[in-house]
């Protein structure tokens, strides 16, 4: 009994990886049956990875610092780029596939081993300021370039909350003591 209990395991385990690997080859071919423009493609990319920078952030935020108005910005990243990255997932198009967890690591890395007020510094300047600053250019950049609709209205609806992001982070900058751009 425990050998067949064994087997059994073994060939799940086993069974386990190629199931995986033939999901992702199926998700391969469909995205590629249906590419994406280049400008959507480029969106796609930037707008997961910049949410996803910003959710990984965010959290090592509620560990690396006491400042709460630090807490309170990444809190609310946290919340709005998940409703961003779920508008963006449901904007496209049947068949791609958007990028999840795809964080810019050398952002996420570099803030890692930082804390309190040297944290606050680095996080509000490379992911309050300076991404915010990519994200504005790369959902504008959709909006007058892109060619799926769906993306680019998504990215329309979208350009608002990113710029309030970054006013937030102007104020921050202040509050911290970083040169705002």
């Amino acid at each position: 009994m425990k050998r067949i209990l064994a087997a059994a395991a073994c060939s799940l385990a086993c069974a386990a990886p190629l199931y995986a690997q033939a999901q992702q080859t199926q998700a391969a071919s469909t995205t590629a049956a249906n590419p994406l423009p280049a400008p959507d493609r480029d969106f796609v990319q930037a707008a997961s990875q910049s949410s996803s920078t910003e959710i990984d952030a965010a959290k090592l935020a509620m560990k690396n610092t006491q400042n709460k108005d630090v807490q309170s910005f990444a809190r609310h990243m946290m919340v709005d780029h998940m409703k961003l990255t779920a508008q963006l997932k449901m904007a496209a198009p049947h068949g791609v596939s958007v990028p999840k967890d795809n964080s810019d690591t050398s952002v996420v890395d570099s803030l890692r081993p930082l804390k309190g007020k040297d944290f606050d510094t680095a996080y509000t300047q490379k992911v309050g300021l300076e991404g915010h600053k990519e994200a504005i250019q790369a959902f504008q950049k959709e909006i007058s370039d892109g060619q799926n609709d769906k993306l680019k209205a998504a990215a329309q609806k979208a350009l608002p909350t990113i710029e309030n992001h970054y006013r937030m982070a102007q104020t921050l900058a202040q509050k911290v003591g970083v040169q705002a751009q």
